[in-house]
């Protein structure tokens, strides 16, 4: 039986980049998904795309009631079972060249959204019998990243929240784990020229990007029943980035 047959996962930030790829794997393995972002084109052509087996929502993750449309979605969907906190903005700047608007941003997107998308999830999970949440991190959560202080900021919580809410929702059977990518090919680091992102694989032992479809193999295992005695870990996909 496909790993995902009659699940149904919520991704944010799912329009574009690892979202959508996951979103796609997802459902070739049987499951059905709720698509949430702010990028409206993308995230309806991809659910268009995809079938009857997704939904698209515009919402920004800071919105606690796009959270509660979201999870009510899934739940008319036949149940929620997973969550992929994949929703984040990435604007490098150094500690002197970052004002306060600029670190609040990064904080309201990528640590508050998936503080309440964990949140919003809990009591559909519980209902369905249990669950699995993604945080996707970086590696700028697992050691310094330059010229990037609000980015690492936010994802350093992201680790210390993923441990907290693992041991809160363990007895409630809801497992939570982070990812934590190196540099990945996607849209986010077209905000470095070609060359500065050539010099950054300078640090990275494999000498290359990583694919959306690597990262997104590592997330549907941990979504799947494959990781059941897994939670509150944190998981490296890097090419060795961060040894």
């Amino acid at each position: 039986m496909p790993r995902f047959s009659g699940k149904t996962v919520l991704i944010s930030g799912g329009a574009r980049g690892q979202g959508a790829v996951e979103a796609r794997m997802i459902v070739a393995e049987g499951g059905q998904v709720v698509l949430t972002d702010v990028l409206v084109a993308e995230g309806e052509a991809l659910a268009a795309e995809l079938g009857a087996a997704a939904r698209f929502l515009r919402h920004d993750v800071t919105e606690p009631a796009g959270w509660a449309e979201a999870v009510a979605i899934a739940e008319a969907m036949g149940g929620l079972h997973g969550l992929v906190n994949n929703a984040g903005i990435y604007i490098p700047k150094p500690l002197m060249e970052t004002d306060a608007a600029l670190f609040e941003r990064h904080m309201r997107i990528n640590q508050l959204g998936c503080f309440l998308g964990m949140q919003a999830v809990v009591p559909a999970m519980e209902r369905a019998g249990g669950g699995s949440i993604v945080n996707i991190s970086s590696t700028a959560g697992l050691r310094g990243s330059p010229g990037a202080i609000a980015y690492s900021a936010t994802k350093w919580a992201l680790r210390g929240m993923t441990k907290a809410a693992a041991i809160d929702l363990a007895p409630r059977g809801i497992r939570v784990n982070s990812v934590h990518p190196g540099p990945i090919d996607t849209e986010m680091l077209k905000v470095r020229t070609a060359a500065e992102n050539q010099r950054r694989l300078q640090a990275v032992p494999m000498g290359r990007q990583g694919t959306a479809a690597e990262v997104a193999k590592l997330v549907l295992f941990l979504l799947s029943e494959d990781s059941a005695y897994m939670t509150g870990a944190e998981l490296a996909i890097d090419g060795g980035a961060s040894l």
